[in-house]
């Protein structure tokens, strides 16, 4: 799942960041609404974090200048300003939900949770991928197979749910960069095939059948021999 921090103040979004990766989640920053939406326009993200005070144009705004173009996901607008009035505007405009600062991040992630989880139920997105004798929860961030329950790592857990999205499709390292970390992932490095190897440890070096397969001059693939 990839999630746009659309906040100017670097000491709140590095917070955010760097709580949503260690469980997974890849972030891109934003600083400003015009480059929120340029984002948008260029990338496919699951979930907005949006803060009101922006330096160019106000978070209201930009809810709405992403609602108009097409941004479906929910939206969670981030805010000082904590009466009726001011959570009327942003909802208003598009926002899903609103979080007053300062807030824990215990609170942030149970919101973002929870904002997924109906929007995969209201597009019929079901919370367990199947694929042959492999199961993923992604509710309960459980993998299972062949009744065997694997333990993996919160990056390892994004990098198969993202081939489990993708079944039998060829992904690039540069999909698998941008979609697995951030866009700003140096894709040249071997970081991808490392973490590929490690998961291809937990999930089909057990097991008589693999599903993750290597794909010369592309990437790689979940795909049954």
């Amino acid at each position: 799942m990839r999630i746009l921090v659309v906040e100017d103040q670097p000491k709140t979004s590095q917070f955010v960041k760097k709580g949503l990766n260690e469980v997974g989640y890849s972030v891109d920053i934003a600083e400003s609404g015009s480059a929120a939406e340029s984002y948008l326009a260029s990338s496919e993200y699951d979930l907005v974090i949006l803060d009101v005070m922006l330096p160019d144009q106000s978070g209201i705004d930009t809810a709405r200048h992403i609602r108009q173009d097409g941004f479906l996901g929910p939206i969670i607008m981030l805010t000082a300003l904590s009466t009726t009035k001011d959570k009327v505007h942003g909802l208003d405009a598009g926002a899903d939900d609103y979080l007053t600062k300062p807030f824990s991040f215990e609170e942030l992630l149970a919101r973002v949770r929870a904002l997924l989880r109906r929007n995969n139920a209201k597009a019929g997105v079901n919370s367990v991928l199947k694929y042959s004798d492999l199961e993923v929860d992604l509710v309960h961030r459980k993998v299972t197979r062949q009744t065997q329950e694997i333990n993996l790592t919160a990056k390892e857990f994004s990098l198969l749910e993202y081939f489990m999205r993708n079944p039998e499709r060829p992904l690039g390292r540069v999909s698998i960069a941008e979609h697995v970390w951030d866009v700003h992932f140096d894709s040249e490095s071997n970081v991808i095939d490392v973490y590929v190897n490690l998961l291809r440890k937990k999930v089909d070096a057990p097991f008589g059948k693999k599903l993750i397969q290597t794909v010369v001059g592309v990437g790689y693939v979940l795909k049954e021999t």
